[in-house]
């Protein structure tokens, strides 16, 4: 019998240094920008046998998308959320990430500026 799982794994408030940002100055120094990170995974199997190979290792996962971002050289956010997405979509091989990637400072007068993404399907058949 088939049933849909839509058990999500996180990751909050990750904090990366990126040369990122339209404006001259911003291509010659890093900033540090914040990632959330949800993603779709059936986590029955690793509930059942408490054993990390059965599972999405966030910490895996957290690693990957620091060195992606650490080494990436953007103007837009929103190429940058794309990238990863894409990144958790094919090398974890998941059916559905949310990526939310914000710069503190900026725009004047706010904390942060950001985007928020969603690719793939949330729930799949398991």
């Amino acid at each position: 019998m088939a049933s849909e799982s839509s058990d999500i794994i996180y990751v909050r408030e990750l904090r990366v240094g990126a040369v990122i940002g339209v404006y001259e100055w911003e291509q010659r120094i890093k900033q540090t920008i914040c990632l959330d990170l949800e993603m779709a995974a059936d986590i029955r199997k690793a509930a059942a046998s408490d054993a990390i190979e059965d599972t999405l290792n966030y910490k895996v996962v957290a690693e990957r998308v620091s060195g992606y971002v650490e080494e990436s050289r953007f103007n837009l956010i929103e190429t940058l959320a794309e990238r990863v997405c894409a990144i958790l979509l094919e090398e974890f091989r998941i059916p559905w990430a949310k990526v939310t990637v914000s710069k503190p400072g900026a725009a004047q007068g706010s904390r942060e500026v950001g985007v928020v993404i969603e690719r793939g399907n949330r729930a799949r058949e398991s």
